[in-house]
């Protein structure tokens, strides 16, 4: 089930908590319930990926994305993503989730983002993702001047430019 209570809760707290320029990190304090878990007694693979869904909306809510979309009539969609689990997290474990834009190129923006406990980094992911409007990408340029940030472009680390490549390289559909 989708986590409605935490999606609320961000979305009634996020618009009054500090803004957030594009070099900054969002974070969130969250703990794990037992409904995160699996029958290993740890928090499910595919919940980090959900959890991490509610990191970037807080990051869109601090930054102007959120009221952007609903004023324009605009949308979000994820494109790709690619995650490293190292701990577990356990039932009622607190842990901080971070959110962090680490670069755009002319039609995605590309954040990572991690679960950490203790100084002990839990899972991080890489996700490629874009704003859309009437069933199309809109240019990561518009999205950027729409928010006040048009020379935000930094250089992405050559690990990320790398994901990109092995991605593009990646036959669609694909073949068996």
């Amino acid at each position: 089930m989708y986590p409605l209570i935490r999606l609320a809760k961000i979305f009634l707290t996020s618009p009054r908590r500090a803004p957030l320029g594009p070099d900054d990190t969002g974070m969130l304090d969250m703990i794990v319930w037992p409904w995160d878990c699996d029958t290993f007694v740890e928090m499910n693979n595919g919940r980090h990926l959900t959890l991490y869904d509610l990191g970037r909306f807080d990051y869109g809510a601090r930054c102007g994305l959120l009221p952007l979309l609903k004023t324009k009539g605009w949308g979000l969609v994820v494109a790709g993503s690619t995650i490293r689990y190292r701990k577990r997290l356990r039932p009622f474990e607190r842990y901080r989730l971070h959110t962090r834009l680490i670069g755009r190129d002319d039609r995605w923006f590309y954040f990572v983002q991690k679960m950490e406990r203790g100084g002990d980094v839990c899972s991080s992911a890489l996700i490629r993702t874009a704003v859309t409007t009437k069933g199309r990408i809109l240019p990561s340029q518009e999205v950027a001047d729409a928010l006040g940030n048009s020379d935000w472009r930094p250089d992405m680390p050559p690990w990320v430019k790398a994901w990109i490549a092995a991605d593009n390289s990646r036959p669609w559909p694909p073949q068996e």
